[in-house]
């Protein structure tokens, strides 16, 4: 690693049931690929991705309640309409990127995942963190699968390497990390109106699902401008969003 390497510490908020922050997700780590593969920016990244649920947990409290279906639940939350149209955009990037997205299969609760994510930040940073999410955003929007389940969970925890299958079904059956799941949610539910949110070093914020373009023109203005200057006219301060 060059000596003049600056260190970018990109915190995302994000939810596994949310299409768009798969989406958001996906140029993200686009974005960083192009900059450090292609580019060669003088910058090396940090990613950790914290928890959102879309679904409070006064409507869902747990995975064992009733679940609903994808277009029940989108439908309901958002309209009609604003679904559709939301379908649409989501094809239209799947089709421009070759990435399939099924809109079949059920919405559950996303606590579990979320535990086992920020587990996975422990044992082993983004390397453990990052692999863990792309597997689950592709079982619940490539394949509709129920992310809330334990075994399609226990799965995917042992194919990424962060804990074996019956390691991961021990720990969710336990109750570690999920005060501090339900703490983050709670936190972040009250100061952050929608998700993704992309934060920038503490500092700044990209709200939405942002193409792959708008956070390179950050990166390249935060590689050549310095530490104090704010890296894009997207961005927004940052106040009191610590977690």
């Amino acid at each position: 690693m060059s000596a003049f390497n600056r260190p970018v510490k990109l915190t995302v908020i994000s939810d596994v049931i949310c299409p768009n922050c798969n989406i958001g997700q996906h140029e993200l780590i686009g974005a960083v690929s192009y900059c450090q593969d292609t580019l060669h920016l003088p910058l090396t990244f940090e990613i950790e991705f914290l928890p959102f649920r879309l679904i409070p947990t006064r409507i869902l409290p747990d995975e064992n309640t009733p679940k609903v279906s994808k277009d029940e639940f989108f439908t309901s939350t958002v309209g009609k309409e604003p679904w559709a149209a939301m379908q649409a955009s989501i094809m239209k990037w799947s089709q421009e990127k070759n990435i399939p997205i099924a809109f079949k299969g059920l919405v559950s609760q996303s606590t579990r995942a979320h535990r086992l994510s920020r587990k996975a930040y422990q044992i082993g940073g983004q390397n453990k963190q990052l692999p863990f999410l792309c597997a689950v955003f592709r079982a619940y929007l490539e394949e509709g699968r129920d992310v809330a389940d334990l075994d399609v969970l226990s799965d995917i925890s042992e194919q990424t390497g962060v804990m074996s299958k019956q390691e991961a079904l021990d720990f969710l059956h336990s109750d570690e990390l999920l005060e501090e799941v339900n703490t983050m949610c709670e936190k972040v539910r009250s100061k952050v109106t929608g998700v993704p949110m992309t934060i920038i070093d503490g500092k700044w914020c990209v709200q939405g699902g942002q193409s792959s373009d708008v956070f390179i023109q950050i990166f390249k203005k935060l590689a050549y401008t310095g530490v104090s200057a704010a890296p894009s006219p997207f961005a927004a301060p940052v106040v009191a969003l610590t977690v």
